[in-house]
């Protein structure tokens, strides 16, 4: 199964790579990587930014989603386990009993077996299909959930442009901490997720 961290994290590619055009034609001001502002938001800014990195880890609805996927995922794969572990027991079991079977009864239960076995190998792939499914599910919620609230935040604020910083990411090298929003981002997301889940 794949890390939802990292699935999450795509889905702000599309914000990143807009971002790298106009973070390119800024002023190199030193190779000082954003972090978390420790001044207030410059309030005449119209270009912004938001920490993608502190996004995925301090939003709620990422975190409950996280637990979400992994509890579904763990189900899957303790499903298939215990498939897997029947189909095995009943083979085990024919083979102690075929020599004590005629020819047909034999063939007969290897052609079950068979079945059996192709019927689990389209399972597991379903199962796993599934689960990448539900996960590119959430990930675009997620990710039309954050573009909602910005649309609104930015108009809100006056932003003409919100980036996003990611750790080790290229499009974005530095950003003035008093362009950072993400706590208050963060804030006004988990407040409005607050408000949903009740």
């Amino acid at each position: 199964m794949k890390n939802s961290t990292s699935i999450l994290t795509k889905a702000a590619l599309a914000v990143v790579i807009a971002g790298s055009v106009i973070a390119c034609k800024q002023p190199a001001t030193g190779n000082k990587t954003a972090t978390t502002p420790a001044v207030a938001v410059d309030s005449k800014a119209t270009i912004v930014y938001i920490n993608q990195d502190s996004l995925l880890t301090k939003y709620q609805y990422v975190t409950d989603m996280t637990k979400r996927m992994n509890s579904k995922g763990l189900a899957a794969q303790g499903d298939v386990a215990n498939r897997e572990q029947a189909i095995q027991r009943e083979v085990a079991d024919y083979q102690k009993a075929a020599a004590t079977m005629s020819a047909e009864q034999r063939s007969q239960t290897e052609e079950r077996l068979q079945r059996k076995g192709q019927e689990f190998q389209a399972y597991r792939q379903n199962a796993s299909a599934q689960m990448q499914q539900e996960q590119l599910s959430e990930q675009s919620k997620y990710y039309d959930k954050i573009n909602e609230f910005l649309k609104g935040y930015a108009k809100e604020k006056g932003y003409k442009l919100i980036l996003t910083y990611q750790h080790g990411s290229p499009s974005l090298v530095y950003g003035d901490p008093s362009l950072d929003i993400t706590t208050e981002v963060i804030a006004k997301l988990n407040e409005a997720y607050a408000k949903e889940k009740k």
